[in-house]
């Protein structure tokens, strides 16, 4: 039995096809408890990954001034640029109504999103197509869960357009945290289809137990592996089969300055979303005249748009 609070899966046996439909069982398993796994052997090295934590350490050094000459557009229709901590906020929209549901705290975090870059030299390019073929790859064992096809769910995630963030939590004082002062990042769910996280070794993570509504579990960082969260969108698709998990960054053990500062953290999460020229409707096999479909064929560009624009 593990001791820590979300499944762990080695990716091994699914990518070099020795037990796929076990891994794949082991994956989908996940999402429908707890909304979250540990995945380990997933197809980046630990080089490349350290590479992404230095060219990021690198950018938040700089001075607010140089950050600022790529900002962030103040709307959140087009999530590219530099955000300084404060100016996005984590909000809940619910699938039915209109009504928006924000949460109060801010969140103390600084972040840069990037897309998919033309630039054949750039890390970020050589990255983010890496990130997306780990992605389909995810989707396919999915697939294989959901008793379909293995390249099903690959079909709407075509477009390597997906979002890749850098973000740094500065330090801040334990006692505002735990006070509820501030947040370094507020109690949310992610929007897309799946968030792959790369996460450095501070902690600080916590996700809502699947039996216990508003307690939370900390997540620490396993060496050598990645988190990957299902995200509101994927639980609509499944017909609320998956799991789309309240979760939030607190104040992490034994990581805390002598004069209570919790120490810096940074992670790297890299948001998967359908392409917005489709139109979806319930995975296959997710319903039946005993379990009807829930949820009417949504347009993936609207439903990511309305979330996106009510984050700034």
């Amino acid at each position: 039995m593990s001791s820590y609070p979300i499944p762990i899966v080695d990716f091994t046996p699914f990518l070099d096809g020795s037990a796929k439909q076990q891994a794949a069982d082991q994956l989908l398993g996940s999402f429908k408890s707890s909304g979250f796994v540990y995945l380990t052997n997933f197809g980046i090295s630990n080089e490349e990954v350290q590479e992404m934590f230095d060219w990021s350490k690198r950018f938040f050094a700089l001075p607010h001034e140089s950050k600022m000459l790529a900002p962030h557009p103040d709307s959140g229709m087009h999530h590219r640029g530099y955000s300084f901590p404060g100016q996005e906020k984590e909000t809940q929209l619910p699938d039915s109504g209109d009504s928006e549901a924000e949460i109060p705290l801010p969140s103390v975090k600084e972040s840069f999103d990037l897309g998919r870059e033309d630039d054949e030299n750039c890390v970020w390019r050589s990255i983010g197509l890496k990130c997306h073929e780990v992605e389909k790859n995810i989707l396919r064992a999915l697939a294989l869960g959901f008793g379909l096809e293995e390249e099903w769910l690959v079909r709407y995630h075509g477009m390597a357009d997906n979002g890749l963030r850098l973000q740094h939590y500065p330090s801040v004082a334990l006692e505002s945290v735990l006070a509820n002062k501030v947040a370094r990042i507020s109690t949310h769910t992610d929007f897309d289809t799946l968030t792959i996280l790369f996460q450095d070794n501070v902690g600080g993570l916590e996700v809502e137990g699947p039996n216990e509504p508003g307690r939370f579990l900390a997540v620490p960082p396993i060496p050598n592996s990645i988190i990957v969260n299902a995200g509101d969108f994927l639980r609509r698709w499944s017909n609320d089969t998956i799991r789309s998990a309240m979760h939030r960054v607190r104040a992490p053990p034994n990581a805390v300055t002598r004069d209570g500062m919790l120490l810096s953290r940074y992670s790297i999460p890299y948001f998967c979303a359908a392409d917005f020229s489709t139109v979806v409707d319930s995975i296959p096999g997710t319903w039946s005249a005993d379990y009807p479909k829930k949820y009417e064929p949504v347009s993936v560009k609207e439903y990511v748009m309305k979330r996106f624009a009510a984050d700034y």
